[in-house]
């Protein structure tokens, strides 16, 4: 069983930059994607980007493509997102996710999820 623990939210003025992390425990290792998910007040949770397990390969949301990137450290069991030039409509919780399959992935399926952390973007 794989554990997923984000980490880097906050608040940030339109335009700022935030970089989330992920720090997988337990069953981890390079055989999984992983990716990350939001969830806004009222909204369902939405993928915003994904990697596969080799970090090769990157998958995005429209909404974030250009501002967003993701990476990840397979050595130190980590995932990163870095935010730029942030838009209040960026405004949600933020989760982690992990799964084998980065298609399933990209649909909304996870092997665990974080507890997630709130990132803030006043205008």
């Amino acid at each position: 069983q794989i554990q997923l623990v984000e980490s880097g939210g906050g608040l940030v003025q339109a335009g700022g930059s935030l970089r989330l992390s992920c720090a997988a425990s337990g069953r981890t290792g390079s055989d999984y994607a992983m990716g990350w998910f939001r969830q806004a007040p009222g909204k369902e949770r939405e993928f915003v980007a994904a990697i596969g397990w080799s970090g090769t390969n990157t998958y995005y949301a429209d909404s974030v493509k250009g501002r967003f990137t993701i990476s990840r450290d397979n050595a130190k069991s980590a995932m990163y997102l870095q935010m730029n030039s942030l838009k209040p409509e960026d405004t949600a919780f933020y989760y982690c996710a992990a799964h084998p399959s980065i298609l399933l992935l990209r649909r909304g399926a996870s092997n665990a999820w974080g507890q997630g952390t709130q990132v803030t973007v006043s205008s």
